[in-house]
C-alpha cells in the first residue's frame, strides 16, 4: 500500500488529520528511558487518534548510534504493531543527484519510511531520486514555520514571492509525481491560504502547532479542501510532553475536526 493511500485509511478509520511528532530530546529523558522507549508509550497511547506519525532524524542524531537505532526501532514497531498508519521521516534532505540518490536509500531503504520531507533550494535534479519513489510520499519544504522564515521566503522574484515561486514549482511537479506535496507553518495562515487556492486539492504537511504558536483555527480555515481534507496537521512537544499524551492528542484531534464539521 503506498503512502497516500494508507493516509487516507487511517485518517477515515481515525477521523483524524493529526500527526504526532515524535523528537524526544535525550537530555530531557535523563538516561532513565531510551527514545524508542519512550515513543513506544507515546505511540501506545495515541495510535487511535492519529493519520501519521512524523520523527525527526536530528532528535536521534543527537543521541549518536544509539539514536539512529531507536529511530529504526521506532518505525519499525510503527509499521509492525499498527499498520496501516505512515510514518513521515522528518529530514529535509536534499544535494546534488549522486547524494540525493544516497539519501534516498537511507530514508527507504534503511529506515523504511513511507514519506520524507525535501529542500527543494538546490532544484529540481537534487530532489527528483526522491520523487521517483512513486509508492513514497515527498513533501517539498515550502515555507517553514519559524519566525525568520521571511528572510529569503518572502524574497520578491519578479513580482511573487519565493516561497509562492517554490509552489508552482511543486504543483508543476505533482502533475508528473503524483507523490510530491507541500510542506508550510501554521504560523502562516494567510499563506496557506493563498497555496490552497494555487493547489486545490493537493495534501499539505502542516508544522507549528503546539509550542511553536500556531494559528490552528487560521490554519483549519484556509487550508482544509472543499471535502474538509488535503491536511495533515503536526504537533510534537505539546503532545509527547504531556502529562497524558493520551487525552491531549484526543484533545486535539477533537479540537480539528471541530472546525471539519
Amino acid at each position: 500500500m503506498d503512502f497516500k493511500s494508507k493516509l487516507e485509511k487511517i485518517s477515515q478509520k481515525n477521523n483524524s488529520l493529526l500527526c504526532v511528532g515524535l523528537d524526544p530530546d535525550p537530555e530531557n529523558l535523563s538516561g532513565a528511558i531510551d527514545q524508542f522507549e519512550f515513543n513506544k508509550k507515546v505511540v501506545d497511547e495515541t495510535a487511535e487518534f492519529v493519520c501519521c506519525y512524523k520523527p525527526q532524524i536530528a532528535f536521534y542524531g543527537a543521541a549518536g548510534l544509539k539514536g539512529f537505532e531507536n529511530l529504526k526501532k521506532t518505525i519499525d514497531y510503527i509499521h509492525k504493531n499498527y499498520s496501516p498508519i505512515p510514518v513521515l521521516l522528518d529530514g529535509k534532505r536534499a544535494d546534488i543527484g549522486h547524494t540525493s540518490e544516497m539519501y534516498t536509500k537511507e530514508v527507504f531503504d534503511f529506515y523504511e519510511a513511507d514519506a520524507v520531507t525535501v529542500i527543494p533550494y538546490c532544484g529540481f535534479d537534487s530532489i527528483e531520486p526522491f520523487f521517483q519513489r512513486r509508492g513514497k510520499g515527498i513533501f517539498v519544504i515550502c515555507r517553514t514555520s519559524n519566525q525568520g522564515a521571511n528572510d529569503f521566503q518572502d524574497l520578491k522574484v519578479g513580482d511573487e514571492p519565493l516561497y509562492f515561486k517554490v509552489a508552482q514549482k511543486i504543483v508543476e511537479w505533482n502533475k508528473k509525481y503524483p507523490n510530491v506535496f507541500l510542506e508550510i507553518g501554521a504560523t502562516w495562515p494567510g499563506e496557506i491560504g493563498i497555496l490552497r487556492k494555487l493547489a486545490p486539492n493537493m495534501p499539505f504537511l502542516i508544522a507549528g502547532i503546539g509550542a511553536q504558536g500556531g494559528d490552528l483555527e487560521g490554519t483549519l480555515k484556509n487550508g482544509l479542501t472543499k471535502e474538509k481534507k488535503g491536511l495533515i496537521i503536526s504537533s510534537s512537544r505539546g503532545i509527547i510532553y504531556a502529562q497524558n499524551p493520551k487525552e491531549a492528542a484526543k484533545k486535539l484531534r477533537d479540537e480539528i475536526n471541530r472546525y471539519r464539521n
